[in-house]
């Protein structure tokens, strides 16, 4: 019993036949995949490991809204240059090719005033009165000074001239004056104390003989006296502006000691201005 069903078992096993389906190739599998979907378009250095790419249609929706955006951008940038170009136009300014200054057109008048254009660069002139008076510092030296002022001066005001034209004189300037009462005659007074008249010259407007006598007796002290007789017969005021104008011409510096309403002493240090004098005012007012 047990070999005859042993015996049959055998038969039994290898009667029975089991089909296992053999593995499709990876050619036929691309192929197929081919066949299945109509948009796969492959390159000719497509590999199996190989991403598939987007569909057709999304690249070229991307792609149409990559080139709307930038239509936009374009012709956004346009109409900014348009709207630029048409301000530039109308509120602009004209140029002068000569000079090479902007020039305000109508409409930029209008609308921002006169005022608000600038239509060439200011340039302000330099302080000639400040660098002539830095240049006397440096140069250290002797200089020939003219000394004006008002005859209405009070005692203590002549004393502290007086003082000024003493030490003028020590230190070797030359000082020139006219022959007036009360701030000439202060000059006169403080140069005589420092005892070097070949330093001290007075310039007076017409004759010794048309001065005050208490003018005459001080400067009959004084060494060097110029008179100016052809002026005689001209008013008083006519001959002092030209002797202030001959004092003006021997000296480098001019201090003046005068009231706000000092016309002549005005006159005559705006003059010594204009010759490029260094001149010092003092204001008694």
């Amino acid at each position: 019993m047990t070999s005859s069903s042993s015996s049959s078992s055998s038969l039994s096993l290898s009667s029975i036949s089991i089909s296992i389906p053999s593995l499709s190739p990876p050619s036929l599998f691309l192929s197929r995949f081919i066949n299945l979907n109509p948009f796969f378009s492959p390159s000719p250095k497509f590999s199996l490991h190989a991403a598939p790419p987007k569909p057709f249609s999304t690249r070229r929706h991307s792609l149409h809204k990559t080139l709307w955006i930038q239509g936009h951008i374009s012709r956004d940038e346009d109409e900014n240059s348009n709207v630029h170009q048409k301000n530039t136009q109308m509120f602009g300014y004209g140029s002068n090719d000569e000079t090479g200054t902007q020039i305000p057109t109508q409409a930029q008048s209008i609308v921002e005033g006169s005022g608000s254009v600038m239509v060439s660069e200011f340039k302000p002139v330099p302080d000639v009165d400040y660098l002539q008076e830095l240049l006397a510092i440096q140069q250290q030296g002797p200089r020939a000074i003219g000394f004006f002022g008002t005859r209405n001066m009070g005692f203590l005001h002549q004393e502290l001239i007086e003082i000024l034209s003493y030490a003028m004189v020590i230190t070797k300037n030359h000082i020139y004056t006219s022959g007036a009462s009360g701030t000439n005659a202060a000059v006169i007074r403080g140069a005589l104390r420092a005892e070097k008249p070949e330093l001290l010259t007075v310039i007076l407007p017409q004759s010794l003989k048309k001065q005050p006598p208490e003018s005459q007796e001080l400067l009959s002290k004084v060494k060097n006296v110029i008179e100016k007789p052809h002026n005689d017969h001209l008013p008083l005021i006519e001959a002092s502006r030209l002797c202030n104008m001959d004092i003006i011409s021997h000296v480098q510096q001019v201090i003046c000691f005068a009231f706000h309403d000092s016309r002549l002493l005005m006159e005559t240090c705006q003059e010594a201005k204009n010759l490029r004098k260094i001149v010092t005012l003092f204001y008694l007012d």
